[in-house]
C-alpha cells in the first residue's frame, strides 16, 4: 500500500510491517514490541525543548500557577493518568496538575464519537485557565480541534502553552507558544497512535511532570520524600525513607512519622535538626519545602 504524502505522519503506512496479519504469534509480538524502540529516541531528540518547558512550568507553579493537560482519545487518557499520579507520588493538591479530555470523564473508558472535533468544548475548558498557568496540549496528528481550541484560548488568556505532537506541520503546534515534536513516524498498525506515538507521549509526560517536581523540591536525592502513605506498601516505604535519611532504626522512624502525621520530610527534619513537628514544618516552609537545604 503506497504512502499518501497528504496524510499526517502518524497516519502513514509502515511498509516494513506489511503482512502483519500473516505472522506467527511470537513474530507478531516481537514486531510490535520492537516498534516501540523509536519512541524513546523520539523523546530523547527533544531533550532541550522538554527541558525549557520544564523550567517555565516549574517557575509558574512556584508562583501559584497550575499545570493543565489537554488531550483527546489516547492522548487525553495518558494525560489523565499522569495527572492522577501526582498527588500520591508527590503530595500535591489535586488542583495543581489537572487533565482535560475531550468528551469528559466518560471518554476515559470508552470512545466518545466526535469529541475530539468539538472546538467549542475545548474553548470552554480553557476558560478555567489563568494567566499564571501552564497548559500542555497533546495530539499525535496535532489536528484535534478540541485540543487546538483549548490551547489557542489558553494562550490568548496569557497562559504558557506547549504542544506535544508526533508530526508536523500541525494546527496545534501553530497555536502553542512552544512545541515538543516527538517524530515517531508511521505506526506498525497504520494510524494506531496508541502504539509508538502514545508511548512517546507517555515518556514525555513522565519526564516533564517528574522533572518539574524535582525543580519544586518534591524529591530529595532520588527519593519520593513527599509520598502520601495511603496503603501498606507506601507506609513501609515511608518508614524506610525516614530510617535511611535520618539514620535511625525502625522503631525511632515509626515514632517520628507518628509525630509528623506521616510526613517523611517533617519526620526527617525533626530528627536531623532535633526539633518538634511544628518547628520542622516552619523550617520546611521557610525553605520552600526543599529538604536538601535543611540537611
Amino acid at each position: 500500500m503506497p504512502l499518501n504524502d497528504e496524510l499526517a505522519e502518524t497516519e502513514g503506512v509502515d511498509e516494513s510491517t506489511a503482512g502483519l496479519d500473516g505472522l506467527e504469534t511470537p513474530a507478531l509480538v516481537e514486531l510490535l514490541v520492537e516498534g516501540q524502540r523509536g519512541a524513546v529516541d523520539a523523546v530523547l531528540a527533544q531533550r532541550d525543548a522538554i527541558a525549557a518547558v520544564v523550567e517555565e512550568i516549574a517557575r509558574r507553579l512556584a508562583h501559584g500557577g497550575r499545570l493543565h493537560y489537554v488531550g483527546a482519545g489516547t492522548s487525553g487518557r495518558l494525560a489523565t493518568l499522569d495527572a492522577a499520579e501526582m498527588p500520591p507520588t508527590f503530595g500535591t493538591e489535586p488542583e495543581l496538575v489537572q487533565a482535560h479530555i475531550a468528551g469528559g470523564v466518560s471518554a476515559l473508558v470508552r470512545a466518545i464519537e466526535g469529541a475530539e472535533d468539538d472546538a467549542i468544548a475545548g474553548e470552554a475548558a480553557a476558560r478555567a485557565f489563568e494567566p499564571g498557568d501552564a497548559v500542555i496540549g497533546l495530539s499525535a496528528s496535532g489536528e484535534a480541534a478540541y485540543v487546538v481550541a483549548a490551547i489557542a484560548t489558553a494562550r490568548a488568556r496569557g497562559a504558557f502553552t506547549t504542544a506535544i505532537v508526533n508530526g508536523e506541520p500541525s494546527a496545534l503546534a501553530a497555536a502553542a507558544e512552544r512545541m515538543i515534536l516527538l517524530r515517531t513516524g508511521a505506526e506498525a498498525l497504520a494510524g494506531s497512535t496508541r502504539l509508538r506515538a502514545g508511548t512517546a507521549q507517555k515518556i514525555a509526560l513522565n519526564a516533564i511532570s517528574t522533572a518539574v517536581m524535582v525543580r519544586l523540591g518534591k524529591i530529595y536525592d532520588n527519593l519520593m520524600v513527599d509520598v502520601v502513605a495511603t496503603n501498606r506498601k507506601l507506609r513501609a516505604r515511608a518508614l524506610r525513607l525516614v530510617q535511611a535519611i535520618a539514620a535511625v532504626d525502625a522503631e525511632r522512624a515509626a515514632a517520628l512519622l507518628d509525630s509528623a502525621n506521616g510526613s517523611v520530610k517533617i519526620a526527617v527534619v525533626m530528627s536531623r535538626r532535633a526539633v518538634d513537628a511544628t518547628e520542622a514544618h516552619r523550617l520546611l516552609d521557610e525553605h520552600s519545602g526543599r529538604l536538601r537545604n535543611l540537611l
